[in-house]
C-alpha cells in the first residue's frame, strides 16, 4: 500500500459524504478512502463515540477510532437542527454516495428519507443505510450490535468447544462483514449507475449479513435436519482440518481431499494410514475424526512445529503454525505483503485489496473531531463568515462537545 499524499486509487472523483459512526459504516468507507474516493466524515457535536473506546489512545483518540478512520476529513455538525440538516443538503450537491447506521426513521424523521426527499433532489445519489434489522419485519426497527447479531444469527452456538457455553467469536466480524458486503453494494449500485444514471437505496442490516455469512452451518442443516454444534477448531464437513500438537508449538493442518491426506501422511512417516478403512475418504474421517487426530498427534508430537510447517507447506499442504496477534504484526510474510503499515504516528495494517494500476495509498491520516471544519466547508461554497457564524450558533463544530 503506498503512502504519497497525491489522490489517486481506482475510485478517484467520488465522493462520500459519510454519517456512520462505530465500526460497520467506518471499515466500509476507510475501504473506498483507501482507494481514492473522498471521504467526508460527519460527526455528531459529541463526535463518533468510538474516539472514546480506549485505552489504548494516541493523544485523545482511541486504537479502535484510528483503525477505521484513515482517508477521511471530519467535519462537526449537529443534524438535529435544521440549519444542520440545510448544510448536509449542501454538501450532497455534489455526492455521490450518501452512508448512515442511524435507527431507522431518524432520516425520515428529518425530512432526509431517501424516498420522500433524496430521491428526487439527487437523483444520481446512492443512498447506503446501514441497520440491525432494517426498518420493517418482526424485528424492524430494533438496534443491532455485533454481539446480538451473532447470538441471533447462531454464531455463538457453533462457536467454541464441543460442550462449551455459546461463545462470541472473537472478532467483530458481524460489523466488518457488513461493512464489507455495503462496499461491494456501494460499487455494484455505481457501476449500474453508469448505465442508467440513477441512483438507488442500498437496506444493510446486521442481521442479513450474519445471516448470509453462516456457512456450512445453515446449508448443512438444510440438507440433514441436523442442528449444527460447536465443534472447536475442527470443521464439520473436512478432516484432518484442525489444530494439532507437536514437539514445540500447537500448528493447523488442513487436508481437504484425498490426495492431500495421502501427502500428509508420507510427510509424517505414517503411509498405512491412507489404506486404513477408518480413514480412506473424506465421510470417513470425518466420521472418525477423533481416531485420525490422536493418530495423526502420535507422529507430530515427535517433530518440531516450525519444521513440519515448513516441509508440509513445501509439500503443497494448507499448514501453518498458530501466532499471536504481536508475531502476526512482525512476520515477515505479513510485513512483505505491506500489511503492516506505519506513517508518523500512525502504525495500522495495509489494505488487503492489491489493484496493479491503481493502488491504495494513505492519502490522510485518521482526524482529529472537526479538523477539516473550515476547510471541507470552503470546499463546498460556504465563506469564511458564514462557516464562523454557523460555529458560533452551534451548528457547524471544530471542537468536540462533552458528552
Amino acid at each position: 500500500m503506498k503512502t504519497e499524499t497525491k489522490s489517486s486509487g481506482a475510485l478517484a472523483g467520488k465522493l462520500v459524504i459519510d454519517l456512520s459512526r462505530v465500526l460497520g459504516g467506518p471499515y466500509c468507507t476507510q475501504i473506498l478512502g483507501d482507494h481514492g474516493a473522498e471521504i467526508v466524515k460527519i460527526e455528531p457535536p459529541r463526535g463518533d463515540e468510538t474516539r472514546d473506546w480506549g485505552p489504548p489512545n494516541y493523544g485523545e483518540d482511541s486504537a479502535y477510532f484510528i483503525g477505521v478512520n484513515r482517508n477521511k476529513r471530519s467535519v462537526g455538525l449537529d443534524l438535529s437542527r435544521p440549519e444542520g440538516r440545510d448544510v448536509l443538503l449542501q454538501l450532497l450537491e455534489k455526492a455521490d454516495v450518501l452512508i448512515e447506521n442511524y435507527k431507522p426513521g431518524t432520516m425520515e424523521k428529518w425530512g432526509l428519507g431517501y424516498e420522500e426527499v433524496l430521491k428526487n433532489r439527487y437523483p444520481g445519489l446512492i443512498h447506503c443505510r446501514v441497520s440491525g434489522f432494517g426498518s420493517d419485519g418482526p424485528w424492524g426497527g430494533y438496534p443491532g450490535y455485533d454481539a446480538i447479531i451473532q447470538a441471533m444469527a447462531g454464531w455463538f452456538s457453533v462457536n467454541g468447544e464441543a460442550g462449551s457455553n455459546p461463545t462470541r467469536l472473537g472478532l467483530a466480524m458481524v460489523d466488518m462483514g457488513t461493512g464489507l458486503y455495503s462496499a461491494i453494494a456501494i460499487l455494484l449500485a455505481m457501476a449500474e449507475r453508469e448505465r442508467s444514471g440513477q441512483g438507488q437505496y442500498l437496506d444493510m442490516t446486521l442481521y442479513d449479513c450474519a445471516v448470509s455469512l453462516m456457512h456450512p452451518h445453515i446449508v448443512n442443516y438444510n440438507y440433514s435436519g441436523k442442528v449444527p454444534g460447536a465443534t472447536g477448531n475442527a470443521h464439520p464437513n473436512i478432516s484432518p482440518y484442525d489444530t494439532f500438537r507437536t514437539k514445540t508449538v500447537d500448528i493447523f493442518i488442513g487436508a481437504g481431499n484425498n490426495r492431500a491426506f495421502a501427502k500428509l501422511c508420507n510427510e509424517i512417516a505414517r503411509p498405512e494410514l491412507i489404506s486404513d478403512p477408518r480413514f480412506q475418504k473424506n465421510f470417513d474421517r470425518v466420521t472418525n475424526r477423533d481416531e485420525l487426530k490422536a493418530e495423526i498427534e502420535s507422529s507430530l508430537m515427535k517433530i518440531d512445529g516450525a519444521e513440519i510447517c515448513d516441509r508440509l507447506a513445501n509439500a503443497g499442504l494448507a499448514a501453518g503454525p498458530i501466532y499471536h496477534t504481536g508475531e502476526v504484526v512482525a512476520n515477515a510474510h505479513t510485513l512483505h505483503r505491506g500489511m503492516t503499515l506505519q506513517q508518523d504516528w500512525y502504525k495500522m495494517t495495509g489494505t488487503p485489496i492489491k489493484l496493479s494500476r491503481t493502488p491504495g495509498s494513505i492519502r490522510h491520516l485518521p482526524p482529529k473531531f472537526g479538523q477539516h471544519t473550515h476547510e471541507l466547508l470552503r470546499e463546498f461554497g460556504f465563506d469564511d463568515g458564514t462557516i464562523d457564524a454557523l460555529i458560533a450558533s452551534g451548528v457547524v463544530y471544530n471542537k468536540r462537545q462533552a458528552s
